[in-house]
């Protein structure tokens, strides 16, 4: 298999494909596509009126000007909002502040469910109306956090599993996360200010070299948290890294001006730091990488405001291949189903076929082929609170 990240990027143009021509590529006459669950009806846009949604998501989940198709298909605009990705504040707005009146539907990394529901700022879905649930990969189906007393909240439309970024031309291969805390690195490594991603690669770390007793590195007991964050906050008062850094500008200029040479991160900063110029590789680690999703959640004011049945189709529509092979192009990120692939293959005009199925089997063999286990990460572990109080420390030092 050619290695995914090496691969040329495809100049996306803006997309006049249409569902009608979908069918057509794929072989499907009109009364078989009636019955053709993997696609939405053909009528809805054309005996709709327009709907606007508000969405505020995880920055990584939209995808820019590709939108178009959406409203083409089911006459829904999108009004996209980023919501800096920090489940902190984003609870904190869904439960006591303003975000049910202002949006419809959310999307945010998966473990914030089980609150949010119990705090009635966002409803179930009814899979139901979600035919294309069918062909989601069976494996992401299966993510802990996304049901809440036998329903379903989240519905996991981005997925991936992340590790290290590393400079090869300056440490050779990395494939274990002790190069972080390596002492002969010091003050060219990194990790996030952000205890949801940092805490658990710390954690995994720790585990799987037998180094602290622990049992699931996503949500850690108290005397485990300690334990790692003591970890964490000797290595950083002797200076191993070079800093902590926040956000996505930041996390690409510290490897693309090779200030730091090993850090923990997400994959689509080798992809910006290539663009660049600079030879970037993401790591193997034997012990495993964080695995997470992005879930797309609906907010009770959408229902209120009669806004659900939209929600729902476009929860659908964002299973039906075309968002994930923009998204897979845009971010090197993966929508857990197959449709993307026969999207692709029906339209090579404007989709690399080779590409998106080599980006499946990559975040697959991930999952199951490569080193070590897949842990979860969990934005809202029981100890949550002493998380938060544990990394105020951190930065203190």
């Amino acid at each position: 298999m050619r290695d995914l990240l090496s691969y040329p990027h495809l100049s996306l143009h803006r997309s006049n494909f249409s569902r009608r021509q979908l069918l057509r590529y794929l072989g499907y006459s009109a009364g078989a596509a009636a019955g053709l669950s993997a696609l939405p009806s053909l009528s809805l846009a054309q005996t709709g009126e327009l709907v606007t949604l508000n969405m505020w998501a995880s920055g990584t989940m939209t995808i820019d000007d590709y939108w178009g198709l959406l409203e083409e298909d089911e006459a829904i605009r999108i009004n996209f909002s980023d919501n800096g990705n920090d489940p902190g504040p984003v609870i904190a707005r869904m439960v006591f502040g303003n975000a049910n009146d202002l949006y419809d539907v959310g999307g945010l990394q998966g473990g914030a469910e089980r609150e949010l529901a119990m705090q009635n700022a966002i409803m179930p879905w009814d899979m139901s109306k979600i035919p294309n649930w069918e062909h989601v990969w069976s494996w992401a189906k299966e993510i802990p956090y996304i049901r809440h007393e036998g329903e379903q909240y989240g519905v996991p439309t981005v997925i991936n599993a992340d590790s290290m970024i590393y400079l090869p031309d300056r440490v050779g291969m990395v494939d274990t996360y002790a190069s972080v805390f390596d002492p002969a690195l010091k003050g060219k490594t990194a990790m996030e200010d952000a205890w949801i991603n940092s805490v658990i690669f710390t954690a995994i770390y720790l585990k799987e070299n037998n180094i602290v007793p622990i049992g699931n590195p996503g949500d850690l007991s108290e005397d485990e948290l300690g334990a790692v964050m003591e970890f964490l906050i000797k290595h950083k008062r002797d200076g191993q890294f070079r800093t902590f850094w926040n956000g996505w500008e930041q996390g690409v200029q510290l490897i693309a001006s090779e200030e730091v040479w090993v850090m923990t991160g997400w994959e689509p900063i080798v992809y910006a730091a290539r663009e660049r110029g600079i030879n970037a590789e993401y790591a193997v680690p034997k012990e495993g990488y964080e695995g997470w999703s992005n879930d797309l959640l609906l907010h009770r004011g959408s229902v209120e405001r009669g806004n659900d049945e939209a929600a729902h189709r476009l929860a659908n529509w964002e299973l039906g291949g075309y968002y994930g092979c923009v998204l897979g192009k845009l971010r090197g990120y993966m929508v857990p189903t197959d449709l993307n692939v026969e999207v692709a293959r029906a339209n090579p005009d404007q989709f690399d076929p080779e590409f998106h199925e080599n980006l499946a089997e990559h975040v697959k063999a991930k999952f199951f082929s490569m080193k070590g286990a897949v842990h979860w990460q969990n934005v809202r572990p029981d100890n949550f609170q002493l998380y938060e109080e544990w990394w105020q420390r951190l930065r203190n030092v």
